[in-house]
Formats: C-alpha cells, structure tokens, sequence
C-alpha cells in the first residue's frame, strides 16, 4: 500500500474471471496474519522468496528479486539489529568469496536519520517537518536537487534532497545502520513514545547501497487503516491508479497483532554488497 511501491497486476483467462491479481510486493501481510492467529502460537517466524515490483531496472535492483523476512513476538526492533549485525558477521566470517576491501575491519555504525542529515547536509529534516518549508530550504541551499515546478508531499521532497545529497556520501560508513526516520516516513512502524518527530524504523547500508528495512510494528487497525487511506490519496493523485484496501490484513490487526518487530532483507543486494560479486541476481 505505501505509495511509491507499485505491484505488478495479473489477469486469469480462465472462465472470463476479471478480478483483479496481483503479484505480492512482501510477504509482510501473511506472515502478520500468522502473528495475529492466536492458534498457530508464533513467535519467531521467517520467509525466504521471491518478490516482484514494478520499478525500473539498475545495477541493484531488478523486478523479480528475493527477499528474507523475519518477525519476532514481543521484542522490539532492536533485537533486529543486532539479528542484522549478527547476520553481516556470519557472511563475511564463513563465507569464502573474496569480501568487498572497504569491510575489512570495518565495524557498524549507528546513527539516526537527523545524525546523518546533520553530517552529510548539514541541516536536520527535523526541522523541516513542512512540506512549504522544506522545499524553500531547498531551493535555497541546495540548488543541485532537482526541484520541478508543480507541489510534492513532503516525503517526496525528503527523498530528493536524500537521494541528491545525503546518500552519495554515505559510503563514508562501509557498515551504517540509520534509525529513527522522520514521523511522516512511518508506514508500518510505531511513533517514538519520547519524540513524536520520529518514527522506530531503520535501514542498513553497506557500501552506501540500502539492503534492507525494519519496523517496530504498528498494531493499531484504526491508524493503519488511517495510514493505508492517506498513502491511497496520495498513489491515486502521484500515479493515477488505486488499489484494493487489504481488509484481510486490516481483520487480523482488528483480532489482535502483539506487540512484534520485523524486517525485510533483499538477499542480492546483500551479496552483491558484502562480496565481489558483480552479478549476484540470478
């Protein structure tokens, strides 16, 4: 459902059927509806497959691509990371491919997303937490980020000035683990209790590619489905089409997620960014 996340869309020929299909983005809403199932009794559960989004092709990313998802019970996101250092580990100590020569010694470094705007572009986006306000500081101390003329939701300005700016320079960190992004970058992620400016997601980066993205989870149907609205308004609006609200998923947030933490980890960018593997998307 968020926004800039575009599934591809099937049609079955048999029997006339025109109801649409589609093929899944993430696994995310069938495992959360395993959590919710108070029958199955799980607390710890992962998936390993194959995901498809309709986005342009690059070096790092490609339509059908596969994707490692863990969840755990009553734990909060930062028993995943360290699942995600404990995991970065594990590859570059077993693993007999030659590793990329910047990990050598390398350790994880931490910062929120307001430490790393303040290293790399010298600003907070805390401090910009308004669309008007962002694109003016924009236009007047960064004018290399390509602005276009018409209005864009905040989230669009963030990841202009991010991709323009902040990420270049983020290979500074071979190991970066960055937290705490800005409230209007939640999608499935609580809001911090001590500071509603941000919300308890990270990424991790390797080599400045982004591998992977961790929430602690929302389990409140009622702002979810709040959420899920505003994302809708906003892909009808950016990009012309709807989807179907995921009512399933909505039920089994109505019966009760607990309290969890979760991840989603592309396995080729992991390879690709850990070892001198130029071509790990097979």
């Amino acid at each position: 459902m968020e926004t800039h996340i575009h599934p591809f869309q099937a049609h079955s020929v048999r029997e006339g059927r025109t109801k649409p299909l589609y093929l899944h983005t993430s696994p995310e809403f069938c495992l959360k509806e395993l959590l919710a199932d108070p029958r199955e009794g799980l607390t710890k559960i992962y998936n390993l497959s194959y995901c498809f989004r309709d986005e342009p092709e690059s070096p790092i990313h490609r339509p059908q691509f596969l994707m490692l998802e863990w969840y755990r019970v009553q734990e909060r996101y930062e028993a995943i990371m360290n699942d995600m250092e404990d995991l970065v580990a594990l590859c570059l100590q077993q693993t007999k491919i030659p590793q990329r020569p910047q990990l050598r010694n390398a350790r994880f470094v931490h910062l929120t997303m307001e430490e790393l705007w303040q290293e790399t572009a010298r600003i907070s986006p805390l401090d910009y937490l308004d669309a008007k306000d962002l694109r003016r500081k924009i236009q007047l101390d960064f004018p290399q980020v390509p602005l276009p003329a018409s209005t864009l939701p905040w989230d669009d300005l963030f990841f202009l000035l991010h991709l323009n700016v902040v990420e270049p320079q983020m290979q500074r960190w071979p190991l970066l683990l960055v937290k705490e992004f800005p409230a209007p970058l939640a999608a499935l992620s609580t809001i911090k209790q001590n500071d509603p400016r941000v919300c308890e997601r990270f990424e991790v980066y390797v080599n400045g590619i982004e591998l992977c993205n961790a929430y602690n989870e929302l389990t409140d149907p009622i702002e979810q489905r709040k959420r899920f609205e505003a994302q809708a308004v906003e892909k009808k609006t950016i990009y012309g089409y709807e989807l179907p609200t995921p009512e399933r998923f909505l039920k089994s947030l109505e019966r009760g997620l607990p309290p969890s933490s979760g991840i989603a980890l592309g396995v080729e960018r992991l390879l690709h960014s850990l070892f001198k593997v130029d071509q790990p998307f097979f």
